[in-house]
């Protein structure tokens, strides 16, 4: 994903982490928390993985257990693309069965970008039925609604928002820059979503500093990290990332969801060592994901 990013102007451009919004006062009150962490990238199917990530022999049809075995959730942006029936995502699941691993999918662009969100109940239920049968493996979903889709149309978004079932955690990820530019709508957008119990996506992506708005409408964080790759901004941006979640989590920060999206593919398995060591994994848990490098 290169969504908002400026790698021509990278260093010219501030990547400091904005302060804290209200909301994320009000919901993180209580104790420190383990706070559990997961970390993915938005597929196992890149073609930049074999030779990096994955063996360079590895056949397609194992890269989804060998995905499982290095991270511990994926954004699934397959579905993002087209809606899968209860039997296909249920091949999937027998790929990662007996792991602790998260499907995070994507809405499907039929109903986040071409629809206007309320005429989409029949494509809503097919892709709800079908993500059910991830079963314990189903996390968040997250609903990336395009940049042209403005406070104009909040309405539909947040009627929309209250059909979802209430057993399936939503997060919602807005581009258009109105959303964060006009005061009142951002305050409306925070305590709209914190009221429905769904969360808003935090997309870190230099030249988009207002989508890193650091708005945690529930416990949970669901970071999308955008990153060069092979640059040392890089790890600049992710030790300042670790300091904050350590001191949300200090605050009652129950859930991570820190999912990589590096520009350049070939980089991304130094990159994921990198996060691991920042994030202290055990050097059990390094030594399994590892051993396939």
């Amino acid at each position: 994903m290169d969504f908002g990013a400026n790698w021509q102007q990278y260093e010219q451009l501030d990547i400091s982490l904005p302060a804290d919004e209200w909301i994320t006062g009000e919901v993180l009150s209580g104790g420190p928390v383990a706070g559990v962490l997961r970390i993915g990238t938005s597929g196992w199917s890149r073609k930049e993985y074999p030779g990096t990530l994955y063996p360079a022999t590895i056949r397609d049809t194992a890269m989804l257990a060998t995905y499982s075995r290095l991270f511990n959730c994926v954004e699934l942006n397959a579905t993002h693309y087209k809606i899968y029936s209860p039997d296909a995502i249920s091949k999937w699941v027998e790929k990662i069965k007996g792991r602790d691993f998260i499907c995070c999918p994507k809405v499907p662009q039929s109903i986040s970008h071409h629809s206007t969100l309320l005429n989409a109940a029949v494509e809503t239920a097919a892709f709800i039925e079908g993500i059910r049968a991830f079963g314990t493996h189903l996390g968040p979903v997250f609903l990336q609604l395009s940049e042209h889709f403005s406070p104009v149309r909040k309405q539909n978004l947040y009627r929309y928002l209250e059909t979802l079932p209430e057993d399936i955690d939503f997060f919602v990820e807005v581009r258009h820059p109105d959303w964060f530019a006009d005061g009142n709508e951002r305050r409306e957008l925070f305590t709209t979503l914190h009221r429905l119990k769904k969360g808003l996506v935090l997309t870190d992506t230099p030249g988009r500093h207002d989508c890193c708005h650091m708005g945690l409408t529930m416990p949970v964080l669901f970071l999308r990290f955008v990153t060069c790759g092979g640059h040392p901004l890089d790890s600049v941006r992710l030790h300042a990332w670790k300091a904050r979640i350590d001191s949300w989590k200090a605050r009652g920060l129950q859930k991570i969801y820190f999912f990589l999206h590096v520009h350049d593919g070939k980089h991304e398995a130094d990159f994921y060592r990198e996060v691991q060591s920042v994030f202290g994994l055990t050097p059990a848990a390094r030594e399994e994901q590892m051993s396939l490098f």
